[in-house]
């Protein structure tokens, strides 16, 4: 199983990225991805960087690892652009781009600037053409039309066609809406909670892509997950203290984010940790990606770097 990091980027600037992409790879994480959001559902704010862009100095910095958005909402992405960008990024890079995407849940970020969130339903409605228009452009290379609420297209192609097809990562585990988009468009599966949920769903992805006559395997599965390893109550304060205030604001109190980081049953030990992943891993997990939140330190990947990803290489 690949061990992989998915930087939130609350409180994260340039200089940090431009390091800390360094030695996330130096370090041994499979994968690198990030966030697009503008900013924390709540004031005050930090930095927080626009994905794109800051993919595009990964994809230029470091020529041998892959990377991508753990995900880029279609209520506030177009999709024929990410598509576009995803496709470009995917070529420069030499295949290594993954586009992940999801319907948008932050309402703070949507009212600021103007965009339209919309209702659980039309979040998904738009979800579902979104995925549509993306896979199509990617994947067709004839001319493509649809005729869809939110979007259209009339003999649409996307010139250069790719040289490879751009991976597409859905993120979710909705069974009703979310789970058919899986099995109908996805390269990649990411979803998050316990290992029981993981299971389940992971079943149901099995029995929905058998429906869509595609190979079980056709999907690759992961899990995110944000997570907590220490030895001691020193290294644990300082993996808080590494972690921006205005980021810790998003919990109301450092306990409750420390109550966020906990493994149960396994506990937050280096050994628990590794225990909690060989269980992921059992279950099928493919891969999974820890939560980062340090921006203003190293002391998390240290400890996972010596401890935790040598068991899994």
């Amino acid at each position: 199983m690949k061990i992989s990091m998915t930087v939130e980027g609350f409180g994260l600037a340039w200089d940090r990225w431009k390091d800390l992409i360094i030695i996330l790879k130096d370090y041994g994480f499979e994968t690198i991805f990030k966030s697009d959001h503008f900013h924390l559902p709540n004031p005050p704010y930090g930095d927080h960087l626009e994905v794109y862009t800051a993919l595009m100095y990964l994809a230029s910095h470091l020529p041998d690892i892959d990377f991508g958005t753990l995900v880029s909402p279609l209520s506030f992405r177009d999709p024929v652009m990410l598509a576009r960008q995803a496709m470009a990024i995917d070529d420069l890079s030499g295949g290594r781009m993954i586009l992940g995407v999801g319907a948008g849940w932050m309402q703070s970020e949507h009212d600021m600037f103007g965009y339209k969130l919309g209702t659980i339903k039309e979040r998904l409605d738009r979800f579902e053409e979104g995925l549509a228009v993306i896979s199509q452009l990617i994947r067709s290379d004839e001319p493509v039309n649809f005729d869809g609420d939110y979007y259209q297209l009339h003999d649409a192609i996307l010139l250069p066609r790719p040289q490879q097809k751009t991976r597409i990562l859905i993120g979710g585990d909705g069974p009703k809406r979310t789970m058919p988009l899986v099995a109908r468009y996805a390269d990649i599966w990411n979803c998050q909670g316990t290992l029981d949920n993981f299971k389940a769903k992971s079943a149901l992805l099995d029995d929905l892509l058998k429906a869509e006559g595609r190979p079980v395997n056709d999907v690759k599965r992961t899990h995110t997950v944000s997570i907590g390893c220490w030895r001691t109550d020193a290294e644990r304060d300082q993996i808080v203290a590494d972690i921006p205030a205005t980021t810790l604001n998003f919990w109301d109190s450092t306990d409750k984010f420390i109550e966020s980081m906990k493994n149960e049953p396994f506990g937050n030990s280096p050994a628990g940790v590794i225990e909690y992943l060989k269980a992921f891993e059992d279950a099928g997990c493919e891969e999974i990606m820890f939560h980062y939140w340090g921006m203003n330190g190293n002391t998390q990947l240290d400890i996972l770097a010596e401890h935790v990803l040598p068991h899994f290489h």
